[in-house]
């Protein structure tokens, strides 16, 4: 087994705010961005993105977003200071076409400017609050504030903004063809990471993970003993091939039966005089499966692959 890693341990009594902050807003990443409008009390208009921000219900619908002290000077936000004075928000999720605009709308300009204007959005009026829409966002959603929760009074202090969503707004050519729901590959989405970073939600970032919650998955430690120890497997691998039910183990006459499967022949006729190189192929053909989500089709190789010794 190798040695365990060596780690930086941080204690934020010991730092200052500024110093920690780069370190918990790298790896509490990447994060969804609130793209949030207000108005004040006068009906000034502000846009503003905020990376502290989640969805916490669906019954009642809830998204909460934290617009949190600046660290450099312990001074509020002008989207916290307006929703104190009119409880009502419209939070859009922001796609990768309209990143950079989104960005600039972040810039510090006096209380009264319109970042709609500054960051060339266009204004939809909203069915349920006075904050408009950015018609350019690929999802918004009109929210009542029923609560802000301070969390402190220093430098980076965070404040709470719970909203309960009252109307919704999805554009149509991100939904499923079904309706039911939003398509990942078309919402094209970002997220925050630290200092100048962002990623994107496309392409090859996106990726499927079967639901445990499904079935009555045996766990990796019941996995056999050459699969559980392999120096071959990865974890990510290993927790694939444990979300399988009891039920659906191949059984012995199943996995000598899948030695008739072309790759698999192919590859036991091919290696059959090199054990070793053998083994090696049928995990690998084995991984090969689990990519393609063939989860008893890899069981069966791997099976198989312990019949030529541990791997």
């Amino acid at each position: 087994m190798s040695a365990p890693p060596a780690f930086r341990t941080i204690d934020p009594a010991t730092i200052k705010p500024s110093e920690l902050h780069p370190f918990l807003v790298g790896a509490v990443a990447p994060r969804p961005v609130a793209f949030a409008s207000t108005v004040d009390v006068e009906g000034n208009v502000n846009l503003s993105p905020y990376s502290f921000f989640n969805c916490f219900g669906s019954n009642p619908p809830i998204l909460v977003f934290s617009p949190a002290n600046r660290v450099r000077d312990n001074s509020q936000k002008h989207t916290l200071q307006n929703v104190r004075e009119v409880p009502e928000v419209v939070i859009h999720i922001c796609d990768y076409a309209m990143v950079e605009q989104m960005s600039l709308a972040s810039t510090e300009y006096e209380k009264g400017v319109n970042e709609f204007v500054k960051a060339g959005f266009t204004e939809l009026p909203s069915q349920k609050v006075k904050p408009p829409r950015v018609a350019e966002a690929p999802a918004a959603f009109e929210c009542v504030v029923e609560q802000v929760i301070e969390l402190g009074q220093n430098n980076g202090a965070g404040n709470l903004v719970i909203c309960r969503v009252v109307m919704a707004h999805f554009r149509e050519d991100i939904l499923l063809p079904s309706g039911t729901g939003i398509d990942p590959f078309k919402l094209d989405a970002i997220a925050r990471l630290g200092g100048d970073w962002y990623c994107r939600a496309a392409g090859s970032g996106l990726f499927e993970v079967p639901k445990p919650n499904r079935n009555m998955g045996i766990g990796i430690d019941q996995l056999p003993e050459h699969m559980r120890n392999s120096n071959v497997l990865t974890g990510n691998e290993l927790g694939r091939l444990a979300n399988i039910e009891a039920t659906a183990l191949p059984t012995a006459a199943q996995v000598a039966d899948f030695r008739n499967e072309p790759l698999v022949a192919y590859t036991l006729n091919r290696y059959e005089k090199a054990p070793q190189e053998l083994k090696k192929q049928l995990v690998l053909l084995g991984r090969q499966f689990l990519e393609e989500k063939r989860l008893v089709e890899a069981w069966k190789t791997l099976l198989l692959a312990e019949l030529q010794g541990s791997f």
